[in-house]
């Protein structure tokens, strides 16, 4: 990527991916990415579930009633999970650690999408993260944040647009002020 203002203006959620797998170098990089993300008080409260098996995106695709379809035609996913007695900010942690995947991803070229876990459920009412937590077999103790789908985009999405940000939420010195 040229700059890193031109990386996040290119990074869109990507839903649709090719069947082409990842190679093991991309797959490392992104882990590299999530494991050298920012924690408080350098916690690495994070630890990360990198699931590759078809059956089990299957699976995982099913875990909350809306908005985990994606996962079934996804090449890989990597399921965040952080731990609360580590540190107190759990989800800030895990949530830096989940966006630094997606920004790898962008920067190699990959498409990405984050499935929110925590706090969602499935259509009769079970937690999603503890459908996650009984598939891939994650200690109590751990907390799941989301998953982040990864692979290589079906359909490339425009840029941001420049033109149609939200200035009127950005607010200077107090709130309100223009």
């Amino acid at each position: 990527m040229e700059s890193f203002s031109e990386l996040i203006k290119k990074r869109r959620s990507t839903r649709k991916f090719t069947e082409e797998e990842l190679t093991q170098d991309e797959v490392v990089l992104l882990l590299k990415a999530a494991l050298m993300s920012p924690s408080s008080k350098r916690s690495n409260c994070w630890q990360f579930v990198v699931v590759d098996d078809r059956e089990m995106l299957a699976r995982l695709s099913r875990c909350k009633a809306h908005g985990a379809e994606l996962l079934e035609g996804a090449p890989l996913a990597v399921v965040v999970l952080a731990d609360p007695l580590a540190s107190d900010v759990w989800i800030e942690d895990a949530s830096i650690a989940s966006l630094m995947i997606q920004l790898e991803a962008e920067d190699l070229g990959l498409g990405s999408c984050w499935v929110q876990v925590r706090e969602r459920s499935t259509a009769e009412g079970v937690p999603a993260d503890e459908v996650v937590r009984e598939l891939l077999d994650i200690p109590l103790q751990m907390q799941v944040l989301s998953i982040i789908a990864v692979g290589h985009k079906a359909v490339e999405r425009k840029p941001f647009d420049e033109d149609n940000l939200q200035w009127e939420k950005v607010h200077i010195n107090k709130y309100g002020a223009q």
